[in-house]
């Protein structure tokens, strides 16, 4: 019939996207840091509390130079196995510690329960963009440290890895070559540093494969909570910021309310394009605050009580 336009209902099944039609489910896992005050306890453990019923694979807390931080790190590892279902995996690093303290803290966790341990060389003592030196009777670097924790205990464990690279690696395959080195020293999954381009991620996931790496490569990802903080940081860790992102925000530095709107959208956006793309398990910096993942992980089909298979599995 003339000027009829025939609509259709539904599309052929394979048209349908993952991230929406949840036959693919999609496995997450949480970062956290220690507080430092009270307040920053508070929030803390609010957001864990709000995150938990969601049955994330595993929740890790970072670990820093000095012993207060390691002591509040293992605090806050300690409590999540007392107090929480949640599977947690600990941050360890090399810096300015010997052999012999690094082992102390390994088998402090073993000892609390903790299975996994997420190992790094760690950031410098005197601060990103300084030289790393390592303690003259401590662990020369990440291989090394793993080594250690593998003569330990039967840990699993999960490393860092930069799909712009290291910003102290000369060149991407320099770095990728550094990621072979961990998987050799016994490393079973590696967690990216945070990006904002997915192409980064899947350029750099091709690079991996190609030199015969093949332990997962979970995406790191970081809603920004506030985007100027986040770019500064990202110019700190080598992580570059498109100009679309910074666009997105432009102008709204007085107006904290679309600025959480427009987070939650850039977030579920990056997310949602991995899913489609094949990607199963995604790593969140949580940054100690539980209102946008948590709403990415409902936008994904992750519901309280809907437990999910261990990323460990």
């Amino acid at each position: 019939m003339t000027g009829v336009i025939a609509v259709t209902t539904s599309s052929p099944r394979s048209d349908i996207r993952p991230s929406r039609d949840g036959a693919h489910p999609v496995r997450v896992s949480m970062e956290f840091f220690p507080p430092k005050t009270p307040a920053m306890e508070e929030t803390l453990w609010a957001s864990v509390k709000r995150l938990e019923p969601l049955s994330p694979a595993f929740v890790s807390v970072t670990y820093g130079a000095g012993g207060s931080t390691r002591e509040r790190t293992h605090a806050t590892v300690k409590r999540i196995v007392e107090e929480t279902k949640l599977l947690p995996a600990a941050h360890l690093t090399c810096v300015s510690a010997t052999r012999d303290e690094v082992d102390e803290v390994i088998r402090s966790y073993q000892q609390a329960g903790v299975r996994h341990i997420v190992a790094l060389r760690g950031d410098p003592a005197e601060g990103l963009g300084t030289r790393y030196q390592p303690h003259p009777d401590g662990y020369a670097s990440t291989p090394d440290l793993i080594a250690g924790i593998r003569a330990i205990g039967d840990f699993e464990v999960s490393v860092s890895a930069y799909p712009e690279k290291h910003p102290e690696s000369a060149t991407l395959a320099v770095d990728i070559d550094v990621l072979r080195q961990k998987v050799d020293a016994g490393a079973t999954r590696a967690i990216t540093q945070f990006f904002f381009d997915n192409d980064t991620y899947f350029r750099y996931l091709d690079k991996v494969r190609a030199a015969g790496i093949d332990i997962p490569i979970v995406p790191g990802i970081l809603p920004v909570q506030n985007f100027r903080q986040t770019a500064s940081f990202a110019e700190r860790t080598g992580a570059s910021v498109p100009a679309w992102l910074a666009q997105r925000f432009d102008g709204l530095d007085d107006d904290a309310e679309t600025r959480r709107l427009i987070a939650a959208a850039v977030a579920a956006e990056q997310v949602f394009d991995l899913v489609d793309r094949g990607v199963t398990d995604i790593h969140f910096y949580t940054m100690n605050r539980a209102d946008l993942v948590y709403a990415i992980c409902h936008l994904l089909g992750l519901r309280p009580g809907a437990e999910q298979k261990q990323a460990a599995a």
